[in-house]
């Protein structure tokens, strides 16, 4: 009983146990060392062709009597039917069946099988040609006939049995005979191979009429443009240059929209070529490419420049290269008609041609394809093509009123409640100066300054104003920038320079006093430069002081003070007379005490208020170092030698984002006084120690 852990229902008595299939275990090899004898692929294939047994092959029979052929016929006759019985719509035991029989020379028995077997399958065009080659080559002429008649009309559309059938006639000298085969089959309106058959069987026989008659009626059957070139070709051939003619001209007339148009129009042009005629192919070349669209005209654009190559003059062929680029940008602008480069390229090419109305056609269609979205980036580009346009008009064609529409339009056309471009505004401007059209000119910078106010604008108009010396209209002009942008410190600077060069120096200073009061400025570093260069010129050195003074109460940066100190070393009132030489030196040391005032003040600052900023106070020291050596002897240089820093290279930890990432080295300052503390804090250390170490041992 088996137990219950190998029992399976499904099994029966059986257990899991009896029914493993048990493999043999795989051999180990011990020794893998090569062994001393080595055998090649040659030698084993060479002992296996040895070792093969002779094939068996049966005895050849050998028939001596008509008994005995009539037994093996019936046998043979026998087992082919029996073949055929289990087999029936096997075609190739009927054709071995039909061609034993043809061997045996019984034709009427071989009819029957091929018969038999059409029966079953009339579809199989292999079985209709064997049969016919059958009846052809045991010349049975008539019987040939008879299958291929049947053949052609039940499978009309298999053209190898029309070719078949045609051949055996033609072979047989039956030329009418062929050529009624041939009717009735092109009244099945077969392709155009068969049709060519046709017209080469009647070339053959020379019976051009015939042919002729022949390509008419396959031109109607198939109307394309191979069919019609074929025909032209072969008219052209046999020498009829009108005929040839007139065929090509029917075919433009039916296909002159036809997909392979352009293959026709080259061909037409190659035979008006041949005969000489080059003003018909140029004709035909330029009507070709009026009418066919640009896609599809690339080879006849080629096929054209070679041609005015060949036959054209200078300028028909710059004409002709002329087109072929032409169509080029004519194609890329209809992909792509906001690329405002291929625009250029195409204005640039109609330019170098120089035919004005085709010129402002382009520039008319390149302004036409407005940027979709009202960003500044899009129209950068095509803003140029209406600079171009206008200058064209203003420069080439010579027409005042068409440059000021199109600057008019322009205008008009840039949103100028979301970005302008100054460079139009000041193109239309000068152009209407330069027409001395003053008024038109101020009227389009009034406009441009109401609409789109811009720095470029209020620089060319005051220039221009100050060009023409109104003074006043200039003033109102720096009025309205200020009040526009009353942070542009270089407004204020040019408005302060224009009073500054009128000699109202109570102006100048009035607008300079009025800038530096403003709460914002872009750059005021420069503006209160040219205030405090604008008092030292007028000689005011009490009021530049105290501009310096008011400077630096709004920064304290280094460059001031050095500006400071060097303004006081050098602002003395310079004399060519001997007899005040000596009050000239006290005034030299009064200015010289007052620099070194400034640059002790900045000193002060630096370590007291801002002691990080170790390298500007070493920087300082070093110009002032400088200052008192360029004074020769009434520069004391030991007053800033003591002060001076020592320079100490020092490493310190380079921390990034990931973590730490190494050591740089970098120089520091140690300023006398830093020194001293550090000392101080050497001896407070100690002595800290020896009481702790006192009051250790007392306990």
């Amino acid at each position: 009983m088996a137990s219950g852990k190998d029992a399976d229902p499904t099994l029966g008595y059986l257990t899991r146990k009896d029914t493993e299939v048990k493999l043999p275990r795989p051999t180990r090899v011990k020794n893998k060392t090569p062994a001393p004898i080595q055998i090649t692929a040659e030698q084993i294939l060479r002992e296996a062709r040895e070792r093969q047994e002779a094939e068996i092959r049966p005895p050849k029979q050998k028939i001596t009597d008509s008994t005995e052929l009539a037994d093996y016929r019936l046998r043979k006759r026998k087992e082919f039917e029996d073949v055929i019985r289990r087999a029936r719509w096997n075609m190739s035991v009927w054709i071995k069946y039909a061609q034993w029989e043809e061997s045996q020379k019984d034709f009427n028995r071989a009819r029957s099988v091929w018969e038999r077997a059409l029966e079953v399958d009339y579809r199989n065009h292999t079985l209709w040609l064997k049969y016919a080659e059958v009846e052809m080559k045991n010349k049975f002429i008539n019987h040939a006939r008879n299958v291929w008649d049947r053949a052609v009309t039940l499978l009309p559309r298999v053209d190898q049995l029309w070719y078949k059938y045609i051949h055996m006639e033609e072979m047989l000298g039956s030329v009418a005979g062929a050529r009624q085969i041939f009717e009735r089959w092109m009244n099945w309106m077969p392709d155009q191979q068969g049709w060519l058959s046709y017209i080469k069987f009647e070339l053959r026989y020379n019976e051009v009429e015939r042919a002729r008659k022949i390509f008419e009626r396959f031109v109607q059957c198939h109307p394309n443009v191979g069919a019609y070139i074929r025909f032209a070709k072969f008219e052209m051939k046999n020498g009829e240059v009108a005929r040839a003619r007139e065929v090509y001209e029917t075919a433009v007339l039916k296909l002159g929209d036809d997909e392979e148009a352009e293959q026709l129009f080259v061909a037409f042009a190659e035979f008006e070529e041949r005969c000489k005629e080059m003003e018909r192919a140029r004709a035909i070349y330029r009507f070709a490419l009026d009418h066919i669209p640009k896609g599809r005209a690339e080879d006849l654009y080629r096929k054209f420049v070679a041609f005015e190559k060949q036959f054209g003059d200078k300028e028909e062929i710059e004409d002709a290269i002329v087109g072929k680029r032409r169509f080029q940008y004519e194609d890329e602008v209809r992909k792509s008609p906001l690329n405002y480069d291929t625009w250029f390229d195409y204005i640039r090419l109609e330019e170098s041609v120089g035919i004005k109305e085709r010129i402002r056609e382009v520039y008319e269609r390149a302004i036409a394809n407005v940027p979709p979205a009202e960003e500044k980036r899009y129209w950068q580009r095509y803003i140029y093509l209406w600079i171009n346009y206008a200058l064209y008009e203003e420069l080439d064609a010579g027409d005042v009123e068409r440059t000021r529409d199109v600057y008019r339009e322009c205008l008009k056309l840039i949103p100028h409640e979301k970005f302008s471009f100054a460079k139009i505004w000041l193109l239309a401007a000068q152009f209407e100066i330069r027409h001395l059209n003053l008024k038109g000119a101020r009227q389009i910078l009034g406009n441009a300054i109401g609409k789109a106010p811009k720095d470029k604008i209020f620089k060319k108009y005051i220039e221009i104003e100050l060009q023409l010396g109104n003074i006043n209209r200039c003033r109102k002009l720096y009025e309205k920038y200020l009040e526009w942008a009353p942070e542009n410190c270089y407004a204020w600077s040019k408005y302060a320079e224009l009073e500054k060069s009128l000699c109202e120096t109570e102006r100048a200073r009035g607008i300079f006093e009025l800038a530096i009061a403003q709460p914002a400025l872009d750059m005021p570093e420069l503006l209160w430069k040219a205030y405090i260069d604008f008092e030292i010129s007028e000689r005011e050195f009490e009021r530049t002081r105290e501009l310096y003074e008011r400077l630096l109460d709004r920064t304290k940066h280094l460059k001031v003070w050095l500006s400071y100190a060097k303004f006081e070393a050098s602002a003395t009132e310079e004399t060519s007379d001997p007899d005040l030489a000596e009050e000239d030196m006290e005034q030299k040391k009064l200015c010289i005490q007052r620099a070194r005032r400034v640059f002790e003040k900045a000193i002060n600052y630096f370590r007291t208020s801002a002691p990080e900023l170790k390298e500007e106070r070493a920087m300082l020291l070093e110009e002032w170092l400088n200052m008192e050596a360029s004074f020769g002897e009434l520069g004391d240089v030991s007053v800033v030698q003591s002060k001076l820093p020592k320079k100490l290279k020092k490493r310190r930890q380079m921390v990034l984002e990931d973590g730490p990432a190494g050591y740089e080295e970098y120089i520091d300052y140690l300023f006398p006084e830093e020194t001293q503390t550090t000392n101080l804090k050497i001896l407070e250390a100690a002595y800290k120690w020896k009481r702790q170490k006192v009051s250790t041992d007392d306990d």
